[in-house]
């Protein structure tokens, strides 16, 4: 299916970047399950979203934001230095067959659409201190410390989502469980075998865990451990994972003057995306949009 949008089509890559963008955010908060049963709806998300972003390119090309060319190295400069230097960047290109003008447009044209948003973000007052107070009188439970808990995990990811594949994997990884069992030091088995590299790095270290921060069935395995405990194994999008809680602290309510902050960032946010989506709509409203 083809969208065009004021005679300008959509890549099928924007959409696609779009979903999966939303299906990593919601990785995180939902199980393998409940993920794939929401999937119709994320593409329909992913698809109003790229709808909103050429909307949005469009209007900023309209009104030809300024950009200065050292705006454009900039960003220009994080990419290449996230490729490995400038010299990497350009094989990367050739072999993507992308030319650095194109890049150099590409950079442009989303530094004008951040302008356009700061623009109409620009225009929202923030909130006010009887809106602080009235949103943290009905969601104070929201802004309680969270039961909280220091986590190291092992994952392993099988080579492919079958089911022989799967088995592979967590024999491999209950192997290491029993290694562990019998005495050997949980961070070096997980600098040696887990297949999470920032992980790896850290001796499967996930730092502090917030209570509601990970899926439900990682949360619940997560605070349903002793300190020192191992975990079964734990399936997730990711692979399979070992876990060992290694501390825990309690949460708690809070006083309003502890959050104020927290609560006007959270308001500010909240009204400047409105505000954007707003804006969205009013174009989406006056623009013709083709299915075919």
């Amino acid at each position: 299916m083809t969208i065009k949008v004021n005679g300008e089509a959509i890549p099928e890559k924007a959409i696609e970047f779009e979903l999966d963008r939303l299906v990593r955010f919601y990785a995180e908060h939902l199980s393998a399950e409940e993920l794939g049963k929401q999937m119709e709806l994320l593409k329909k998300k992913a698809l109003d979203q790229a709808i909103g972003a050429k909307l949005l390119l469009q209007e900023a090309s309209r009104l030809d934001l300024p950009v200065q060319a050292g705006e454009v190295d900039a960003r220009l400069k994080v990419l290449a230095d996230n490729a490995g230097g400038m010299d990497s960047f350009r094989r990367m290109l050739d072999r993507q067959k992308k030319s650095m003008d194109n890049v150099r447009s590409g950079i442009e044209q989303g530094i004008k659409v951040d302008k356009l948003i700061g623009r109409i973000a620009s225009e929202v007052a923030d909130p006010t201190e009887a809106e602080m107070q009235a949103h943290f009188k009905v969601h104070a439970a929201e802004y309680a410390r969270a039961d909280r808990a220091e986590i190291q995990h092992i994952l392993i990811k099988p080579a492919s989502p079958g089911s022989a594949d799967k088995d592979t994997a967590r024999s491999r990884l209950l192997e290491i469980k029993k290694v562990i069992e019998d005495g050997a030091d949980f961070s070096d088995q997980a600098a040696a075998y887990s297949e999470c590299d920032s992980g790896r790095k850290s001796g499967g270290s996930l730092g502090w865990l917030s209570r509601g921060m990970t899926i439900q069935d990682f949360d619940r395995v997560i605070f349903a451990l002793k300190i020192g405990e191992l975990s079964d194994i734990v399936e997730t999008p990711l692979g399979l994972h070992l876990l060992r809680k290694t501390a825990q602290e309690n949460g708690g309510a809070v006083e309003y003057r502890d959050v104020a902050d927290k609560v006007r960032d959270f308001l500010r946010h909240a009204k400047r995306g409105a505000a954007v989506s707003q804006y969205v709509e009013q174009l989406r409203s006056k623009a013709v949009i083709e299915e075919g």
